[in-house]
């Protein structure tokens, strides 16, 4: 029963990922009806957000302290992050402790920018042309984004720690009525979960109650009809780009401790979560989330070593087979709407 709940837990914690990661690209298909392969370099980009902040916070300028010698008898070289000079020891030490959460101020505007310029720059032009073309164009710069970020950041993972009260683990065991320290859990994979609920609900609200949010799913449903009352529909599915691609770099921001960021790491995300999409049902919100919880969870069962045992190899396909088997029996997803794709 402990290990069947742990990895229930793992699989919230990948389901997180893939849902946030699914949900920005079911709004750039529902609105601008692009197939956007470069998303997963925007889940990137924001991982590269903590880890550039948290490289500035700990730039240091060196002093020798006369008081402390070295094994030759120099006056030591002390390392002094300039946080620490311009706030105080405590005040940088706290900065930089908490980089990573505060890279979420840093990586917003980031973000936004970043998606207003692929959406001007480029993506407007392929509106009109088929799917094939978008994926290729989108999948070109997607590999643009990650050898830049090689180029700039080198081939390594770059670790990126959560804030020291975070880097603990939470003891599920003694909550659930089993035996101390059989089910713990790591503090910043809920603080992750926590976080990702917050910025589903936050875009669901955001599109059900605000005037904005309105037009936009009216425009999702009929964008010939919301035009000819005169508004200008393509500026809001052009912030619309913007938001999906803010919420793709939070996601990146807070795995960053999770998984130490590397240039590759947003194909790898990039690849599942298309299948999550499309096991949803293309355009479809709700069943991206819904989707991506569900692929996380069954990830995260089939990589247990009895489930190995009986079906090797099976932890690598079993989206794959998930998806089949949802293809064949819904060929619209789980909750795919009619037409979307379909022509």
């Amino acid at each position: 029963m402990d290990a069947i709940i742990l990895q229930f837990l793992n699989g919230l914690d990948k389901g997180s990922a893939y849902a946030l990661i699914a949900l920005g690209l079911t709004l750039i298909f529902g609105t601008l009806g692009v197939v956007n392969f470069a998303h997963g370099a925007l889940f990137m980009i924001g991982s590269f957000c903590a880890v550039t902040l948290s490289k500035l916070f700990t730039l240091s300028f060196e002093t020798l302290d006369p008081t402390r010698k070295d094994f030759l008898g120099n006056p030591l070289k002390i390392k002094t992050p300039y946080v620490e000079q311009w706030f105080g020891p405590d005040t940088g030490a706290v900065l930089i402790d908490w980089a990573v959460p505060l890279a979420i101020l840093f990586a917003i505007p980031i973000m936004i920018a970043v998606g207003f310029i692929m959406e001007r720059g480029l993506i407007k032009h392929f509106y009109k042309r088929p799917h094939a073309d978008q994926i290729l164009v989108t999948f070109g710069l997607a590999i643009v984004l990650q050898e830049l970020v090689k180029h700039y950041y080198g081939a390594n993972p770059i670790q990126t720690p959560a804030p020291e009260v975070f880097r603990g683990s939470f003891d599920f065991g003694t909550l659930l009525g089993f035996d101390p320290n059989v089910i713990i859990y790591p503090y910043w994979r809920l603080v992750y979960f926590a976080f990702a609920a917050v910025i589903i609900g936050g875009v669901f609200a955001f599109l059900q109650f605000t005037t904005f949010g309105m037009v936009v799913r009216a425009g999702m449903a009929d964008r010939e009809t919301v035009g000819l009352l005169g508004i200008n529909i393509d500026k809001r599915f052009t912030i619309m780009f913007g938001l999906a691609a803010a919420v793709a770099g939070l996601a990146g921001v807070m795995y960053a401790p999770i998984n130490s960021p590397n240039y590759h790491m947003g194909m790898d995300f990039l690849v599942l979560s298309f299948v999550v999409v499309v096991v949803g049902g293309m355009g479809s919100l709700p069943g991206a989330v819904a989707a991506g919880f569900l692929l996380g969870i069954l990830e995260s069962f089939a990589s247990m070593n009895e489930i190995k045992g009986l079906i090797p190899g099976i932890d690598q396909i079993i989206i794959y087979v998930v998806a089949i088997v949802i293809l064949l029996t819904r060929p619209r997803g789980l909750m795919g709407r009619r037409g979307v794709m379909e022509e």
